[in-house]
Order: structure tokens, then C-alpha cells, then sequence
């Protein structure tokens, strides 16, 4: 666990809780469906749907299925690590450590919109994953999950993302790039 023990500073200290929260992330939420209303008008819904359809699933996947399944006690939780994990939130949820239901969804929204979304900006949209993993690994620098509990997510997260994005883009597809459009995003 060098990564919550080690590999550690000030900095990352204060960003890390804040970094890895979910509601710190609305206003990118709110920026992305407000470009693609711009971009597409009222036909995004079918995507916007197909998002909130997916990410129900992921989570309860994660979250409802996976982990009572394999029970498994969080880090901060785990009295055989007590004193040896930082406790960088200043709580330590009682619920269940594997998978990381942070890494399953970020990786999971991540994937759809770089599967639905590249044709219309640009591969640069790749960095959501970057952005994915930095959450991820700073469910682990804060205490609360495992690596493994992250790399599992990832993967999970990655495979729905997938399998949600080839479904949509087989049955619906978003309208093709105007160019105007696409110029505007990539610059």
C-alpha cells in the first residue's frame, strides 16, 4: 500500500480527498450535456438515457452484486492494517471494499462517451480516461480500497462502458459531425 503510505505528499494530501469525490465532478457533467444539447439539440436524449441506464447498471453491479459477494473489508476497515493505512477522509465507510464502485463508474462513463462521442471530437477525448484513473487511484491514496479493488473496477467499468456504447452506436448513433463542430472542439 505505498500508494497511501509513501508515494505521499502535502499537496496530494489535500487535493486527494476533494480530487476523488464524485460531486466535485458535476460541474464537468453539467459542461458536457450542455455542449452536446448545443451539439445536437433534443436528440441527445436517447444518449443522456442510455447513460443514466448504464450507469444504474454499473452501480449496482458494483455496489449490490460484487461486493456482498466477495465481502471484503476496506483497508481502513481492516484491524490487521490498523495504524498502517492512512485515513485521509477522516471516516472510514462501513461498506464493502471490492470492486471500487469510483473505478467502475469513471471508468464505465469514460468508455461510453470516448466510444460514442470520438467521431464528433476528436481521439483527444481519451484523456477521460486519464481522468478515470486519477480518481481510481486516489480512492486507494486515501485509504479506502485496495489496488486490486481499482484494477477490477477499471476493468469492469471498461467492459460495461463498452457493451453500452456498441449497443448504442448499433441502435441509435448520434447524427454525423458537422464540420463547424468539429473544428470548433478540436481547436
Amino acid at each position: 500500500m505505498k500508494i497511501n503510505t509513501e508515494w505521499v505528499s502535502h499537496f496530494t494530501d489535500v487535493i486527494m480527498p476533494v480530487w476523488r469525490d464524485a460531486k466535485t465532478w458535476v460541474p464537468l457533467y453539467i459542461v458536457i450535456v450542455v455542449l452536446l444539447f448545443y451539439r445536437f439539440g433534443i436528440r441527445v436524449w436517447p444518449w443522456l438515457i442510455t447513460v443514466g441506464l448504464m450507469m444504474l447498471c454499473s452501480d449496482q453491479l458494483s455496489s449490490h452484486l460484487i461486493k456482498p459477494l466477495v465481502a471484503r473489508v476496506r483497508p481502513c476497515n481492516e484491524p490487521l492494517l490498523e495504524g498502517q493505512v492512512r485515513r485521509l477522509l477522516g471516516y472510514c465507510s462501513g461498506s464493502y471494499s471490492f470492486t471500487s464502485s469510483h473505478a467502475v463508474n469513471h471508468f464505465c462513463i469514460a468508455t461510453f462517451i470516448f466510444f460514442t462521442l470520438k467521431e464528433h471530437t476528436g481521439k483527444w477525448i481519451g484523456v477521460l480516461f486519464l481522468w478515470a484513473f486519477s480518481i481510481a487511484y486516489g480512492q486507494v491514496y486515501v485509504g479506502i480500497h485496495y489496488p486490486l479493488d481499482i484494477t477490477c473496477g477499471a476493468i469492469i467499468g471498461t467492459g460495461i462502458g463498452y457493451l453500452f456504447a456498441t449497443l448504442f452506436n448499433r441502435k441509435v448513433k448520434l447524427p454525423p459531425v458537422r464540420k463547424t463542430f468539429q473544428k470548433a472542439v478540436a481547436s
